[in-house]
């Protein structure tokens, strides 16, 4: 055959795709609110990122100037905001029961003695522990409050050492700790959670898409529009290399919305090269491309993939290892990493964004994407030639 021929028959295909998507009002409800909204709705939604301005009860039994003075310095913390002093520890509970507050700050009668003699635990912090990120701000407000303290008053006890411990104490220097925030410089959770939600959005609507197009053309028996260029290998591989043009240009430019655009709206860490970021979305899209028309040997109408593709993608996150090592899973939820181009692909964009990494750091995961590309190409031009063979007329 002509390359002409060829290449008028994937203009063909991806003329026929690009109107199947553009004149299907479910599919366009999926890309609108999928990538727009959706992606606008997560990134609204961590706006804040860090938690402020908690509600904390007190309950303080030493009512010393010391405690008071405490209570203060927590109050003026950024994550802490003093509700109310409780009369006692029930009452600060049923507080906590109510969601009035979402922790407790207890003071023992004896706190002020126990900070002069340099004691530990002189206080106690009761925390909601259901929404971890409030118990992690109210820690660390507590605990920096409390070094501020001791900071403050026990240097005072050194009036009590001899002579040769004044001395001592004199000519030692502190132990300073510098604390630095590698990749989430922000220390919020929405930086470290938001640039994994957005490839699993690119995945599950592209998945979407792929599964309500081939859906509908099952349905339609779309299939036959392409008999004419016949059934062999070649055909089948120019009418998965048509689909897969049309929806990887498409999703370049939503990428590109959401990986870029977003991030610089709402102030998302983004300290990777645009350049590394490119190179593996190549094979991400196609990987997911092809794995959907491989998979649309089971889409036999346009709304069943919705069902399934929303089911499969809750675990897509926890899959890549960026919320739980992947070290710790299952053998087989580890094979599954393998399986899924959602998985290595988020994984591999987290550190090229978040943490700053290259192309080498990446190497595994980007081997894994070239592969699945591999396979599930092969796999989806051998799914279109069984349904070209499937839609060719009985004769009579």
């Amino acid at each position: 055959m002509k390359t002409s021929n060829k290449l008028s028959q994937i203009a063909f295909i991806i003329t026929r795709e690009f109107r199947a998507i553009s004149t299907s009002y479910a599919v366009l409800l999926v890309l609108m609110g999928g990538i727009f909204v959706y992606g606008l709705l997560y990134n609204y939604m961590y706006a804040p990122n860090i938690v402020t301005k908690a509600p904390v009860a007190v309950v303080d039994n030493s009512h010393s100037s010391l405690s008071r003075q405490y209570i203060r310095w927590l109050s003026a913390t950024p994550q802490v905001e003093i509700y109310a002093q409780a009369m006692d520890y029930h009452e600060a509970q049923e507080w906590m029961k109510q969601g009035k507050v979402q922790g407790i700050l207890y003071l023992p009668h004896n706190f002020e003695d126990r900070v002069f003699q340099g004691e530990e635990a002189v206080f106690s912090l009761y925390a909601t522990t259901d929404a971890f990120l409030y118990f992690e701000a109210l820690q660390e407000a507590s605990s920096r409050v409390m070094l501020a303290i001791n900071d403050a008053y026990r240097p005072d006890g050194a009036v009590c050492l001899p002579p040769q411990g004044l001395i001592a104490v004199a000519l030692a220097k502190p132990v300073n700790v510098s604390g630095t925030a590698l990749y989430n410089y922000t220390e919020g959770y929405g930086s470290y959670l938001i640039p994994a939600v957005m490839m699993v959005i690119i995945f599950q609507t592209l998945l979407m898409v792929i599964g309500m197009v081939t859906g509908d053309e099952y349905q339609n028996k779309g299939v036959r529009a392409y008999l004419p260029f016949g059934h062999s290998w070649g055909t089948a591989t120019r009418i998965v290399a048509g689909k897969t043009f049309v929806y990887c240009s498409l999703y370049a430019v939503f990428a590109f919305f959401l990986l870029g655009l977003l991030p610089h709206f709402f102030s998302i860490p983004n300290i990777g090269s645009g350049r590394d970021i490119l190179i593996m979305l190549i094979p991400y899209l196609l990987a997911t491309s092809f794995f959907g028309l491989a998979a649309s040997w089971y889409f036999t109408d346009s709304e069943a993939p919705l069902l399934m593709i929303a089911f499969f993608s809750v675990g897509l996150i926890f899959l890549s290892g960026v919320s739980y090592p992947m070290e710790l899973m299952p053998w087989y939820w580890r094979a599954a990493h393998y399986i899924l181009p959602a998985a290595p692909g988020t994984l591999a964009f987290v550190k090229l964004n978040s943490m700053g990494g290259d192309m080498a750091d990446i190497r595994p995961e980007y081997i894994t994407l070239w592969i699945q590309t591999a396979v599930y190409f092969a796999l989806a031009v051998w799914v279109y030639r069984k349904k070209l063979l499937r839609s060719i007329p009985l004769k009579a």
